[in-house]
């Protein structure tokens, strides 16, 4: 397939405008584990033109249950993971992956340019220190945030909320791993869908929810 035949067929399915719109977007994903693999793909599929991804780790047996990675993997970055998936789906799009730790201190410069950034982080800590550090040093950058997604629960516990100018949050904001609640993909990926899908209203609507 060439890329006039891809874009023509996104251009079928979306329309023109709303193609235009996901083509020029710069979306970045922080954290390419269970939500962060799944957010990834969701948001190439779209037609999303540009896609900034950072982990420092490596695919592991322990992922396979719920991100977005086959055994062929393990072993590699997920930042090249997520590549050869990414590309397998959608050999056009432009990639930025960063093979590092993200930190209070690298995350202005790594996203400071994308038009959303979702966060897609295990540790609290981690969530927190990215949230503050792009907040504070890149204003009017729009968060995404998952918060909340363990177990097999309630599907609908899942939802979007706004938390403040710039910042939401998805998940159900409660539920945390546990000895008998662990991640497990079916409510990992309703909650990285609620992420993609609120990228994709922001962008379409130019408008806060």
């Amino acid at each position: 397939m060439t890329k006039q035949e891809y874009d023509a067929m996104l251009i079928e399915r979306h329309g023109q405008e709303i193609f235009d719109r996901l083509k020029n977007a710069h979306i970045g994903i922080a954290g390419l584990g269970g939500l962060g693999s799944n957010i990834a793909m969701m948001l190439a599929r779209s037609g999303i033109g540009h896609l900034t991804l950072a982990d420092f780790d490596s695919v592991e047996p322990s992922n396979l249950n719920r991100q977005h990675y086959m055994v062929s993997h393990l072993g590699m970055p997920k930042t090249e993971a997520i590549k050869d998936l990414i590309l397998q789906a959608n050999p056009f799009i432009r990639l930025d992956t960063h093979l590092v730790r993200i930190t209070e201190e690298n995350a202005p410069e790594i996203f400071g340019s994308c038009d959303l950034v979702c966060e897609a982080f295990d540790r609290p800590e981690a969530k927190a220190e990215l949230i503050n550090s792009l907040l504070e040093n890149c204003p009017g950058l729009t968060l995404i945030s998952g918060s909340g997604m363990a177990g097999y629960g309630n599907s609908n516990a899942i939802r979007t909320e706004k938390a403040m100018k710039y910042l939401y949050i998805c998940g159900d904001q409660v539920s945390e791993i546990g000895p008998n609640n662990s991640l497990m993909a079916p409510r990992v990926q309703i909650c990285a869908a609620h992420q993609a899908n609120l990228v994709l209203q922001l962008l379409l609507e130019n408008t806060e929810i």
